[in-house]
């Protein structure tokens, strides 16, 4: 027996046998051999000061800096500063009012038959598809929204060492003494294994590092709270060596676009992810500067520029436009997308960078260039010292750069409205998404 069918056996016996959903309904005979594979990790609730090639004092994260290292740190990339948002905005390339998606209780604002994802996008350009990790943040499940093999973990976040989780469609009971992540990371590498010879998309939404935050198999007997939150950073980082080595065993790498970044920024407060001695502003849930301003690294072995750095601005509607671009999709008509390709930087080309992001969460917002930000109950800040500090400026400025700055983020705000929101929305209520037809104005910072 050779090593690799050896292996496809081990890997097939570590998780049940379901049937493969609906892997037959894409088209082989659409690929072509010059399409990317992509795989995009979403690590959870890491942000800025839990890796340490973002400067991270407490935390070494090997495997993700040597992704950085082969590749490209991109400095300024903005999600929504919660799970749920930040997951609809990247797989639909629409800003929260938009889709009505505005907090992680509005799930069912969002439905198939309204929106389109990335993998039914990519499933047209003749990807197969798959989405294994935390889902439930979105209405349905994966197969309805186009990935053709999937596992999801359960709808709490941190359910590692026991629950259910779901296969292809079929729920499952985590058995005594397994690891969901590692049964994740086993579900990814037989799907590659299956699928290396035609070109493959998989969204991998990690389950580390929200909390609860549980021991590791890797952890001791008796680790305190503290010691627990490093070993599952360092689980979390594990996986993705694993994965990387993986791709190189098939020897994959240089077809394979991989792109990692965080959901949100840090459910810790900034004291205790301290980035080369200083604190950074904000955190998750907070219109904090890293509430929403995450690491990401994208990598792709002879084509995206080893060891550089990007500094353009990009926010999570750009992975739409930018996979579309690099599989050949057509982009959808009639819908409105708010993304733009960083493909090129990708390839290290210069692009057309975006010249402002927009960040939205439970009816507050804001936009932010290279140098100020905007939010929409008329806070205005002076950014050029962001991630570290956000500097107010005073309601009766005189300067004219800040008054110039001002005028143009309120222009984009009109235009951009954060759905409204009455903090009442409870679970499975559905949030219906805002009207841009009839918005309200942004209050004035002057």
């Amino acid at each position: 027996m050779n090593t690799a069918h050896s292996f496809a056996i081990r890997v097939l016996s570590a998780i049940p046998l379901i049937p493969l959903g609906h892997a037959a309904t894409a088209d082989p005979a659409t690929a072509r051999a010059d399409k990317p594979n992509i795989i995009f990790i979403l690590a959870d609730d890491v942000g800025w000061g839990e890796l340490s090639c973002f400067g991270a004092d407490r935390f070494k994260t090997p495997h993700v800096d040597a992704l950085a290292k082969s590749g490209m740190r991109f400095e300024n990339c903005y999600s929504m500063p919660m799970c749920g948002p930040s997951r609809c905005v990247l797989l639909t390339g629409r800003y929260p009012f938009r889709t009505g998606l505005i907090s992680n209780h509005s799930e069912n604002a969002i439905q198939p038959g309204k929106e389109i994802m990335m993998s039914t996008l990519l499933k047209k350009a003749g990807y197969i598809t798959a989405s294994a990790g935390k889902w439930g943040q979105m209405s349905h499940g994966p197969a309805d929204w186009g990935f053709d093999e999937s596992l999801a973990a359960g709808q709490t976040s941190g359910q590692y060492w026991k629950g259910k989780y779901i296969v292809n469609g079929k729920s499952l009971q985590l058995a005594e003494g397994k690891y969901l992540p590692d049964l994740t990371h086993d579900f990814i590498v037989d799907f590659i294994n299956r699928h290396k010879d035609r070109p493959f998309f998989i969204y991998y939404p990690m389950i580390h590092i929200h909390i609860p935050i549980l021991p590791t198999p890797d952890s001791k007997p008796g680790a305190n709270d503290d010691q627990l939150y490093i070993d599952n950073i360092n689980y979390m980082d594990k996986l993705v060596g694993k994965l990387t080595a993986e791709l190189d065993r098939l020897k994959l790498r240089e077809k394979t676009l991989i792109v990692y970044a965080g959901d949100n920024g840090s459910i810790r407060q900034p004291a205790y992810t301290p980035v080369n001695g200083k604190l950074l502003s904000g955190h998750k849930a907070s219109m904090g500067d890293c509430g929403s301003h995450v690491p990401m690294i994208a990598n792709w072995p002879g084509t995206t520029p080893a060891g550089t750095v990007n500094r353009d601005l990009t926010d999570f509607t750009d992975y739409f436009t930018t996979f579309a671009e690099l599989g050949g999709a057509r982009l959808p008509d009639g819908v409105t997308l708010d993304g733009h390709s960083i493909a090129p930087q990708i390839k290290g080309q210069k692009g057309v960078p975006r010249d402002w992001v927009y960040v939205e969460l439970m009816g507050k917002s804001f936009v932010r260039d290279a140098r100020w930000k905007l939010q929409n109950d008329g806070a205005f800040f002076d950014v050029k010292d962001a991630p570290f500090k956000e500097i107010p400026i005073a309601k009766d400025t005189t300067d004219p750069a800040a008054l110039a700055g001002l005028k143009k983020l309120q222009a984009i705000l009109e235009n951009h409205q954060a759905a409204p929101w009455d903090g009442q929305v409870k679970p499975g209520k559905k949030a219906a998404p805002h009207d841009p037809a009839a918005p309200k104005k942004p209050k004035k910072a002057n």
